[in-house]
C-alpha cells in the first residue's frame, strides 16, 4: 500500500530555545526565511505525501495559522503589487492537505503517534521530526525510506553514523547489513551509554511504519524519562515484523541544539544565490579577525 500519510509530533516545549520558545513554537523558529517546519513539509510533500497531521500542544496555534491561507495579507500584498511575494504566501497554504489533532498530555513521541491512529486508519505511514533539517534536494530523505519500504515491504528508520561519544543522545540500532546503505534491525536501545551501545548508528528524525505499531502503542508502559517511547514499540514490533534501517544520503542539521541550528543557517545561507557571495565575503573577514 501506498504511503500517502505523515505525522509530524511537534507538541514538544523546545526548552533548549528557552527564552525564545516561551511563547512560540521552536518549530517556528526562523531558518533564513521559512520556519524550520516549513522545510520538513516541503520534504514530505517532494517525498509524494498527499495528507500531514501536526500533533500539536498548547502555544503551538502559529503552526495552523502559518499552513492556512492569509486574506489580509495577500490583499496587502497584491494591492502593492508584490506578486512573486503573494504567489509564495498561496504556496505555502497550498502545499498539501493539513490536519490537527491536541496531545492533552507530554506523554512522550510514542503517544504522540498514538495520538493520530484515528487519522491514519490501518495505513502505512511516515514520521518526520521537525527539528531534523536534512538537506538532500536530489533525492529527498523520506523518499529514500520510501524506496526501501516499497522494496522490502516493512517499517524502515533513517539512521546515520555518529561520533560514539554522542551515542547517548539517539535511539541506536544493531543491525544486520543487507547492502551498503540498507539493513535489517535487529536490537534497538533508547539513549544508550556509550559502553553499552551496539552500534555508532543513530535512529534520525524520520521513520516510515506499518498500522501495527498502533496495538503495541496501546500496551507499551512508559519507559525511559517515564515517557511511551517509539523505540521501544518499534523495537518490539521487530519482534513480529522485519524492520529495516536506511543510511540516508544527505547532511542533516540537528535544529534542535543551538549549534546545530547555528550550522544550518550558515550552510543554507551558503547555497542562496542572493546571499552566498557577501555572506562568504563576511565570513572570511571575521574569520580573518579571530
Amino acid at each position: 500500500m501506498k504511503v500517502r500519510k505523515a505525522i509530524f509530533p511537534v507538541a514538544g516545549l523546545g526548552t533548549r530555545f528557552l527564552p525564545a520558545t516561551k511563547s512560540s513554537p521552536k518549530e517556528m523558529l526562523p531558518l533564513i526565511d521559512k520556519p524550520l517546519v516549513q522545510y520538513v513539509v516541503e520534504e514530505a510533500v517532494a517525498a509524494g505525501i498527499e495528507q500531514i497531521i501536526f500533533v500539536t500542544g498548547r502555544t503551538k496555534r502559529s503552526i495552523e495559522d502559518h499552513f492556512d491561507s492569509s486574506p489580509e495579507l495577500e490583499s496587502h500584498l497584491e494591492e502593492k503589487g508584490k506578486e512573486e511575494t503573494l504567489q509564495a504566501m498561496r504556496e505555502i497554504s497550498d502545499l498539501v492537505d493539513i490536519y490537527y489533532v491536541r496531545q492533552k498530555k507530554a506523554l512522550g513521541l510514542g503517544h504522540a503517534i498514538l495520538c493520530a491512529r484515528d487519522f491514519i486508519g490501518n495505513e502505512p505511514f511516515a514520521v518526520l521530526l521537525g527539528d531534523d533539517i536534512i538537506d538532500a534536494p536530489d533525492n529527498p530523505c523520506l523518499r529514500q525510506l520510501l524506496g526501501v519500504y516499497e522494496h522490502y515491504k516493512g517499517s524502515v528508520l533513517a539512521l546515520e553514523q555518529v561520533p560514539m561519544e554522542q551515542i547517548s543522545s539517539y535511539g541506536c540500532v544493531a543491525v544486520n547489513r543487507i547492502t551498503d546503505r540498507v539493513m535489517e534491525v535487529t536490537d534497538m536501545v533508547e539513549k544508550p551509554k556509550q559502553s553499552e551501545a551496539p552500534s555508532d548508528l543513530a535512529i534520525i528524525g524520520r521513520y516510515v511504519l506499518t498500522p501495527a505499531i498502533f496495538p503495541i502503542l496501546e500496551q507499551q508502559q512508559p519507559g525511559r524519562g517515564g515517557e511511551i517511547q517509539l523505540t521501544d514499540a518499534i523495537k518490539r514490533l521487530s519482534q513480529d515484523e522485519a524492520v529495516y534501517g536506511c543510511l540516508f544520503e544527505g547532511l542533516r542539521h540537528d535544529c534542535g541544539d543551538k549549534l546545530g541550528f547555528l550550522k544550518a543557517t550558515v550552510d543554507l545561507a551558503l547555497k542562496r544565490d542572493e546571499f552566498k557571495e557577501d555572506f562568504t565575503a563576511y565570513l572570511k573577514q571575521r574569520l580573518g579577525c579571530l
